[in-house]
């Protein structure tokens, strides 16, 4: 028996939206053992946080639910898709709508400032918000600026972070934490270091991680360099119509396609029905067309997701044991963690590679997620605690999805009981959504 799970960085919020109420059961959670999932990550999150969580109470959904407010959305929502910085009014109106997301509920502000509009902020700026989330006891989440060598690099991005939760005052959780590309492997031990110098200092950093060598993203994040991006999709077809421009372009999308490891590590997960399936190497061969070429092509028509295989062995297994990593899955269509990673993890890195202890999997997916990231009466079996409870089989648990059938179920779990009420009894779903709203913990 072990506490239910709990995915501090999942893409579900459509998934429990939905007017589908299969949707809305999240099953390839539940049959995980997730019973909690944290959504709104990589600064997608709502601004309207309690409205959100009233809403998906009354439709009812399979899970918990709790969210963070949404640098991105905060930030689109005043300047636009634009790479100019705010005025002091306009960042005045931006901490505004941070302090609405917090007084609903939130668990503090979620950042993605790898993707645009996100990527032209300042550090600066980014703490002005932050200090609104600190001042209401929430977290600092960041899919960090860079993990790879695109900009600053993986480590100066990981020094960002830090610097966010110093100045600003509050814990930093650091997502999906990784060594991307072949530029950073072997720099985990770094990373590493620097994250434990921040917590001998006293800061609470964080982070989560899910156990693939493939990230998963859009084609264009991948590849495009972000000034090409800046004012929205126009504004970078009118850019790529440009011969000096597109040949600028071109070069610099070969050497971030050379960060990601080559065409071969491209694999189309979403888009065109067509070339989903297929490696951005097989589908530039069939056109007879550099590779480059062809991923501009498929984005100015309208682009879609990749799972990128940029990561190395060594790495996940130096940030899985360490104590303030946490289990997550990033869960994103197309990509099998979204039904598989807490279940991989169980099976392939503690009961076959013995990479961490089952105790260690379990907090690592319950209590301590829980305790870092503020979410009360959750990841703990004890008394006056939410009965989020789950009972699993060593030996038949196990992943099912994979890159060409994402979507399989997990195994293993005999029974999750979400708020008390049976979601997976004997192994099978039921049709009980018992899933609640979670309010940030006051701190």
């Amino acid at each position: 028996m072990s506490p239910g799970f709990i995915d501090p960085h999942s893409h579900t919020s459509g998934d429990l939206g939905h007017a589908d109420v299969k949707r809305r059961q999240n099953a390839g959670s539940l049959m995980q053992g997730v019973t909690t999932v944290v959504t709104g990550n990589d600064g997608g999150g709502p601004i309207e946080v309690g409205p959100q969580l009233t809403r998906l109470e009354g439709l009812t959904i399979g899970t918990n639910v709790a969210f963070f407010a949404g640098f991105g959305t905060i930030r689109s929502r005043v300047l636009g898709p634009s790479s100019a910085a705010p005025d002091a009014a306009q960042l005045t109106r931006m901490r505004e709508f941070v302090v609405t997301a917090m007084d609903g509920g939130a668990l503090g502000l979620s950042t993605g400032l790898y993707y645009a509009p996100q990527s032209y902020s300042t550090t600066d700026e980014v703490i002005a918000l932050a200090k609104e989330a600190a001042s209401r006891g929430g977290v600092y989440d960041s899919h960090l600026r860079d993990e790879s060598s695109y900009t600053i690099g993986l480590l100066g991005a990981i020094s960002e972070a830090i610097r966010v939760g110093r100045e600003a005052g509050l814990p930093v959780h650091i997502a999906h934490i990784k060594a991307l590309g072949v530029d950073v492997w072997g720099q985990s031990d770094s990373a590493i270091a620097l994250i434990r110098a921040a917590r001998a200092a006293g800061q609470r950093v964080t982070a989560d991680q899910y156990p693939y060598t493939a990230s998963g993203t859009g084609l264009g994040a991948s590849l495009l360099p972000r000034w090409a991006e800046a004012g929205g999709g126009d504004s970078l077809r009118q850019r790529a119509a440009d011969p000096a421009t597109r040949e600028r372009l071109l070069a610099e999308m070969r050497e971030n396609l050379r960060r990601r490891n080559g065409a071969k590590s491209l694999l189309l997960t979403g888009g065109r029905s067509e070339l989903r399936g297929k490696t951005l190497e097989e589908i530039a061969r069939a056109q007879g067309a550099e590779p480059v070429v062809a991923a501009l092509s498929i984005i100015l028509d309208g682009g879609g997701s990749v799972a990128s295989f940029n990561m190395d062995e060594k790495d996940i297994r130096a940030f899985m044991q360490q104590d303030f990593v946490f289990t997550g899955s990033d869960g994103s269509g197309g990509h099998p963690r979204k039904f598989g990673a807490f279940a991989k993890k169980l099976r392939e890195y503690v009961l076959e590679k013995r990479v961490v202890t089952l105790e260690t999997m379990v907090r690592q997916s319950s209590s301590a997620t829980a305790a870092a990231l503020g979410i009360p009466d959750r990841g703990l079996v004890k008394e006056g605690a939410f009965a989020d409870v789950i009972v699993f089989d060593t030996a038949g648990v196990r992943d099912r999805s994979t890159f060409e059938e994402p979507e399989l179920l997990a195994e293993g779990m005999r029974w999750v009981l979400v708020n008390g009420s049976f979601a997976v009894d004997e192994g099978k779903l039921t049709e009980r959504l018992a899933g609640r709203g979670i309010r940030r913990a006051k701190r």
